[in-house]
């Protein structure tokens, strides 16, 4: 997905596909502070809630057709830029999206003519490529971490405890037939 530069106030239409057509899409909006913001739950029938629990939105317009959900931002504003997920809810899983990131364009000033000594430090002969790292992908990789945690943490405590309870009732299953061994004979 590559970065959408929309203008001031135009309008800015995304897109998601879904495979299961029957559980509904939510529509959420990453800030550039790392703040996620809920915009809208477009049912599968298709009904739409916005933040507040309204049937409409001023800011949003939010339709389905087919396995298509869209989510229109009528007049883009600084305020709206951010990295787009739809996500959905299918047999107790939950789905992402890949991130539709909407940033109004940056300006640049002009690069001198006469380049400055630089010092670097580090490079070898077999990496002559500086690389920089991009603070928001820093901050998303942040992020997809924290996720991962409170996703796999309680998946793996709750495999733990399962494997804890089968294990349980084979002991128990074993005991209780060789006690009905015995008072047979």
């Amino acid at each position: 997905s590559s970065i959408t530069h929309p203008r001031l106030g135009q309008r800015l239409e995304l897109e998601c596909l879904t495979t299961n057509d029957d559980s509904g899409v939510f529509w959420v909006r990453l800030d550039k502070n790392g703040t996620l913001h809920f915009i809208v739950f477009i049912s599968s029938l298709p009904r739409t809630t916005f933040e507040g629990n309204k049937r409409t939105s001023s800011r949003f317009e939010a339709t389905k057709s087919r396995r298509f959900y869209q989510l229109v931002v009528k007049s883009f504003m600084p305020e709206d830029e951010g990295n787009y997920f739809c996500l959905m809810n299918s047999n107790q899983m939950l789905y992402f999206s890949h991130g539709q990131p909407a940033f109004f364009p940056v300006t640049t000033t002009a690069a001198p003519t006469t380049p400055a000594p630089t010092t670097q430090h580090g490079i070898t002969e077999k990496d002559p490529c500086l690389k920089t790292l991009n603070p928001e992908t820093i901050k998303e990789k942040e992020l997809n971490f924290f996720c991962d945690i409170f996703i796999w943490v309680p998946l793996a405590g709750a495999c733990l405890l399962l494997l804890t309870a089968l294990a349980v009732t084979v002991m128990l299953c074993q005991q209780t037939r060789r006690r009905r061994c015995r008072c047979k004979r």
